[in-house]
């Protein structure tokens, strides 16, 4: 179960990762931020760090 946690902390940076560069590509190519891109990828880095946090108190417990 402890590895679907950390497989699920990772996957949060992977989304941050393509909402970043969705954000590029379009700033990019019309010169416009894509703001929910960009709020979505914070979110997604604020997850990361949260899960991890969150998975070390779980461990500490057992």
């Amino acid at each position: 179960m402890n590895k679907t946690f950390k497989f699920f902390q990772y996957a949060y940076l992977i989304f941050a990762v393509v909402f970043f560069y969705d954000v590029v590509s379009n700033y990019m190519a019309t010169g416009t931020l894509s703001y929910g891109s960009l709020l979505l990828g914070a979110a997604a880095v604020f997850m990361f760090f949260f899960r991890q946090r969150f998975n070390k108190k779980f461990d500490n417990k057992d």
